[in-house]
């Protein structure tokens, strides 16, 4: 292939990968509307309330009938749902948790003045977001430079430190780092995001570890187009479909789903948890970031075995023909 064909082949392919990185981005946020949304429903009106809805919108929401107004705040605080309707005597009260999504925390309540009309029904936020942050736009914005830098880590240990061992070794330098300094930076002087210095700094710490390693362990195993593999998979997939600046039930299905089986959509939802919910649905999302922490490191030791192989049979002598 001659230079000319070559720079017209990379020309043409990045103008592939804008199209994809339009679409990844744009695609998911003109999309967005509520898809199985858990929400509980409380009060002697339930039923009529649950059948209104779902009459309105048959696939919004998932509902979950609770005793009373104390057992949907409690369904909130757990971060089991992202609101509550509770019926009375008077217009239905709706309550919301704008810390698990400030998007849904307006769909719900916009949906209290159609629920009453005029005047609106009353809306109380039980989880509310930090007050530096009211609209979630700074959390959200974590995300991307998340997987920039996991992924620019990523890539320069890969390209200029030889040997799986000191490898890892910048990982976790970069993790244990990248994760304090991140939380200096969004939790103190910024103070977007509450809770516990060195919790936020332990998420953040994983968080960062994971992308990078994965990066690290892809090319590891694939050689050049594993750095491909893992940038690709950060960026069309796990960014965008984070779901940290809305809801994964908000998303298209199956991507908001999907988006949180990746670093970056796991990463989100950990630091949310930890942050406003004191852990409630920690587990799922931390199992994702240590199932692919894991998996990285594994391709990291796997790729060392094979070095150390290859390494022996080309010190082995050559037999002496009898």
């Amino acid at each position: 292939m001659t230079i000319t064909r070559r720079a017209v082949a990379l020309g043409l392919a990045a103008t592939v990968l804008q199209a994809l990185l339009l679409i990844a981005f744009a695609w998911p946020a003109v999309n967005l509307a509520p898809r199985d949304l858990p929400i509980a429903v409380a009060g002697p009106q339930a039923t009529q309330v649950t059948q209104q809805l779902q009459q309105r919108s048959p696939d919004a929401f998932a509902f979950t009938t609770v005793a009373d107004a104390d057992a949907a705040r409690t369904a909130l605080t757990d971060n089991e749902v992202y609101g509550a309707i509770v019926t009375g005597a008077g217009a239905p009260q709706v309550l919301v948790a704008s810390a698990a999504s400030p998007a849904v925390a307006g769909q719900l309540t916009a949906l209290a003045q159609q629920l009453a009309g005029a005047p609106a029904a009353p809306v109380q936020d039980v989880v509310a977001t930090d007050p530096d942050d009211p609209r979630g736009a700074g959390f959200g914005s974590m995300v991307l430079p998340l997987v920039m830098s996991g992924i620019a880590a990523g890539v320069l240990l890969t390209l200029l430190i030889p040997g799986p061992g000191a490898r890892l070794t910048g990982l976790a330098t970069f993790g244990i780092v990248g994760g304090l300094l991140s939380t200096l930076i969004f939790h103190t002087w910024l103070s977007i995001v509450p809770g516990s210095f060195l919790e936020l700094a332990a998420v953040a710490a994983l968080a960062a570890f994971t992308v990078s390693a994965t990066i690290v362990g892809l090319a590891a195993a694939l050689g050049r187009p594993g750095l491909a593999l893992g940038a690709l998979t950060m960026l069309l997939i796990g960014n965008p479909f984070s779901a940290a600046t809305s809801a994964p039930e908000l998303l298209p299905q199956p991507w908001g789903a999907l988006g949180q089986l990746v670093p970056p959509g796991a990463a989100a939802s950990l630091l949310r948890s930890v942050a406003y919910f004191n852990g409630a649905g920690a587990l799922a999302p931390f199992t994702v970031l240590l199932a692919w922490s894991t998996a990285a490191i594994a391709l990291l030791a796997f790729a060392a075995l094979r070095s150390r192989r290859a390494g022996a049979l080309t010190r082995e002598p050559a037999a002496v023909p009898a």
